[in-house]
């Protein structure tokens, strides 16, 4: 027969990857596996296009990631590729089989999802969505220049073949909560009266869709559909981040203990919470909408759209501080809601938990598109602008000074999810007619909602305004994550004074500070600050460089290619954070020296190999490496800050740049050194990095 819901189909199983493993089904409301009995591609095909991966590369036998439990569903199975679903190709039938789970068959896939695919790790309403479609305020007064978002208006439902309003009798102050939530507003405002006692619409307040709360329709034939009453209208209160009062909006003030990472659109990501002045993340067990719209609406968002489980915001690092948190829906912040403290052993970063909150409609969408592209994740950008007789066209943008930064927010302005590269030439998307430069110097920090809010020239300047360097877009469901292993920064630090004789081919890459040219070589030697740099990914996609195998630099000194020019900023800061010693700009060549168990390693430098770092994995410059250090022959004693900035250009993409920094107080007495309190550029409260900045301060850069 046909599919009714779509079957539920998982990946588990150890050691594996994320695109790999022992495949599992959900049937009759238990899962089980499928027997290897005449497997093949095709089946593995059919199976890696359910769970989102575009194609299968390969599939295992003889329970290869492990040994299922329960049921072995299906046996025999045999598919010719093209079917939508498992369950449509020709089998045994479900339950029949004559194999152990010795026999378990595992897939390969190709770790590039469907554009737009819906993630099995997501949780979602799952309401009747043909009771309810959609809700909308309609505003009592139409004003034509409001700004939006839209915050109060007749409750409007798209049903069936239409939109209908809602009758305010029995209209509850909990039924406000729920619309305001859906449409992305944490609160309603506090001033409706209600005096009516029939209940058409009863929710509880702490459900994350109106389609959730017990609905009574009215008849189609019945003659007074609302008697007495009128059509409900709700007032909602928005979050600081929409609020169009500024007044107000410096007087609201959202949690200051919990936070979203990571995330590529506005009001998602994975949730951090504070504790004893450090952030740390909350673990997936028993993570659901209820908690996740606590988590939602306490920082100025509406209720939750989706739960995710599983790190699908990328990992975090540092302590786990909960596990099992069971929210009931209305509390205040998520650590109002019961939980357990977690020791290590329970929970691991891949299952740090995190949300999608629904965020009120901008309609920031609406005044940029992207064409030429072969996905809607690409393409070249065009922007619509108002002429001054109040025509619209749309134009496109001078290409110059594009980048990763730009592109970021476009993509979320799009709601496209994260930027993998900005493109400063477009010939090969040219299939609009659309053919003027109506922008050029545009300049984003990158956590702009809009390009609107971006600096730009105030009138057009752009050397090639031909339309095919015109500027474009590449977005992506999954982007990388590097953060730097700040404890081995702290355990491997010494400090080395390196004869010059040593040191010729170091001089040559720009390693030491400039006083150095001016050195009797190869008699006497340098001063070095020594320490390991571990690099690791904790994001959803491999981190590869920017520039292709044809630019890489040949560097005789490490025997290998580097592929990326200016890949970490090493410095020693002053407490007011000016340089004290030149640093320098290390380049490095990128590749896996370990990986998290189950990881495989897929880059190497050797042999002109691949470069990048797989998700899972670390690449480790040791401190005896060359220029693996920092120059201080002209350091005098004293109190510094150590920093060390990765990806510092934001040259390629990641999905959270607030953790490429790293910073250490450092103690130097004129023999040897001392780290303190290393750590990732976003790991402390602010209170705590407000001492850490104090610490070298107080000292008057003297050693007592």
């Amino acid at each position: 027969g046909s599919p009714t819901a779509r079957l539920k189909v998982r990946l588990s199983g150890y050691p594996r990857k994320h695109n790999e493993g022992r495949v599992e089904l959900f049937h009759k409301g238990e899962w089980g596996t499928i027997c290897d009995d005449d497997f093949s591609l095709h089946n593995a095909n059919v199976l890696c296009r359910q769970l989102g991966f575009v194609s299968a590369t390969g599939w295992t036998h003889s329970a290869k990631y492990g040994k299922g439990q329960g049921k072995i569903w299906l046996d025999n199975v045999l598919c010719n590729g093209g079917e939508k679903s498992i369950e449509l190709c020709k089998s045994r039938g479900w339950g029949n089989s004559d194999c152990t789970h010795d026999e378990d068959a595992g897939v390969v896939c190709k770790d590039e999802r469907i554009p737009g695919f819906v993630d099995s790790n997501v949780i979602d309403a799952q309401v009747d969505e043909t009771k309810i479609e959609e809700v909308r305020l309609r505003p009592v007064v139409t004003m034509s220049r409001k700004k939006p978002p839209i915050t109060e208006g007749v409750v409007e439902v798209k049903h069936k073949d239409g939109w209908a309003q809602i009758c305010n009798l029995g209209w509850t102050i909990k039924n406000t909560h729920v619309v305001c939530g859906m449409l992305g507003f944490p609160h309603e405002r506090k001033r409706q009266k209600n005096h009516f006692h029939i209940h058409s619409v009863a929710c509880t307040g702490t459900e994350v869709h109106l389609a959730a709360c017990p609905l009574e329709f009215s008849k189609p034939n019945a003659t007074s559909t609302c008697e007495g009453g009128m059509a409900a209208v709700v007032s909602c209160m928005p979050g600081p981040l929409f609020m169009q009062n500024n007044a107000l909006k410096k007087k609201t003030k959202t949690s200051s203990n919990v936070r979203l990472k990571g995330g590529a659109r506005v009001g998602e990501g994975r949730v951090e919470v504070l504790k004893d002045n450090e952030w740390g993340t909350v673990c997936d067990d028993r993570w659901n909408l209820q908690s996740a719209s606590v988590v939602c609406r306490e920082l100025g968002f509406g209720s939750a759209k989706e739960a995710l489980t599983g790190g699908r915001m990328g990992q975090g690092m540092g302590p786990i501080y909960m596990n099992e948190v069971k929210c009931f829906g209305q509390e205040r912040s998520i650590w109002n809601c019961p939980f357990k403290n977690i020791t290590s052993e329970d929970c691991q970063h891949v299952e740090d938990a995190s949300v999608r909150c629904n965020v009120p409609h901008m309609g920031l969408e609406d005044s940029i598109r992207l064409t030429g592209g072969r996905t809607r994740y690409e393409g070249r950008v065009e922007v619509l602008r108002l002429d001054t007789n109040g025509t619209q066209s749309w134009g496109l943008i001078c290409g110059e000074t594009w980048s990763t930064k730009e592109a970021i927010v476009v993509c979320r302005q799009l709601g496209l999810g994260y930027a993998n590269q900005g493109v400063q030439e477009t010939w090969y998307w040219d299939s609009s007619n659309v053919t003027e430069m109506i922008m050029s110097g545009v300049k984003c920090a990158g956590n702009e909602m809009s390009l609107g809010q971006c600096q730009h020239h105030k009138t057009l300047s752009c050397q090639k305004a031909a339309a095919k360097f015109a500027a474009g877009v590449i977005c992506s469901d999954t982007t990388s994550d590097l953060v730097l292993n700040a404890p081995l920064v702290q355990q491997t630090v010494y400090i080395e004074d390196r004869p010059l004789h040593m040191l010729y081919c170091s001089a040559e890459e720009d390693c030491l500070s400039k006083s150095a040219a001016k050195a009797d070589w190869p008699y006497g030697h340098r001063r070095l600050l020594r320490f390991s740099s571990q690099i690791h990914n904790i994001g959803r996609a491999d981190f590869k460089p920017k520039a292709g195998r044809h630019s890489w630099i040949w560097h005789a000194c490490h025997g290998h290619y580097h592929s990326m020019d200016i890949f970490t900023h090493y410095d020693l800061l002053s407490a007011n954070g000016t340089r004290v010693a030149e640093g320098h700009k290390a380049s490095f060549c990128l590749e896996d020296s370990d990986c998290q168990e189950g990881v495989s390693k897929r880059y190497e430098c050797a042999n002109f190999g691949d470069q990048g770092i797989t998700v899972g994995c670390w690449d480790l410059y040791r401190h005896d490496i060359d220029c693996q250090w920092i120059d201080i022959t002209d350091v005098r004693p004293g109190n510094y800050i150590l920093q060390i900035v990765i990806n510092p250009n934001q040259e390629v993409s990641e999905s959270d740049f607030t953790n490429n920094a790293m910073k250490c107080n450092c103690k130097y007495d004129g023999h040897r050194v001392w780290l303190h309190n290393c750590h990732i550029g976003d790991a402390f409260s602010e209170e705590a990095e407000r001492r850490f900045e104090k610490y070298p301060g107080q000292l008057n850069n003297q050693i007592p």
